[in-house]
């Protein structure tokens, strides 16, 4: 990503800011991520073995299991969750856990949605800023100014 910010769409409100881990692929929290430590424990996943634990994740969407809202809630109230996901797709299932977390612990971490083009800009290793409430979500690259999309 380079120095600019990109709007999406909010699925749970926070803000966060933290290095990104791009996965390559969707990942399930039911059994694919340790809620005690936040690794990737899912051995057929590209990124087995890395941790989630304080980064903003670009992923392309959740996959599977309706329990990686526990898992995810769990790892919330734990502080092994990641600070942020940032997504392709909408995941209800991952904004349930975040908005679980939220309501149970009082810990909020930012669910967004942002499109194909702005998603595919987002680098891995990026320091990032998420930002997600009720009129919509930002995504702010290194430096934090301004570029305009389209």
């Amino acid at each position: 990503m380079d120095s600019g910010e990109v709007e999406g769409r909010t699925l749970a409100a926070g803000s966060a800011t933290g290095r990104v881990l791009r996965l390559d692929e969707p990942l399930s929290l039911w059994g694919g991520m340790d809620p005690a430590t936040g690794r990737i424990i899912d051995r057929r996943h590209p990124q087995a073995g890395q941790s989630l634990a304080g980064r903003v994740v670009v992923m392309p969407a959740g996959r599977g299991s309706s329990s990686s809202s526990s898992v995810l809630a769990e790892a919330i109230r734990a502080g092994t969750a990641p600070a942020a996901l940032v997504l392709r797709e909408a995941d209800p299932i991952l904004a349930l856990g975040a908005l679980v977390a939220s309501e149970l612990y009082d810990r909020r971490m930012p669910v967004v949605v942002i499109d194909e083009r702005a998603h595919a800009a987002i680098r891995a290793g990026d320091e990032v800023v998420v930002r997600a409430g009720p009129r919509g979500a930002s995504v702010r690259g290194p430096r934090g100014s301004a570029t305009p999309r389209g």
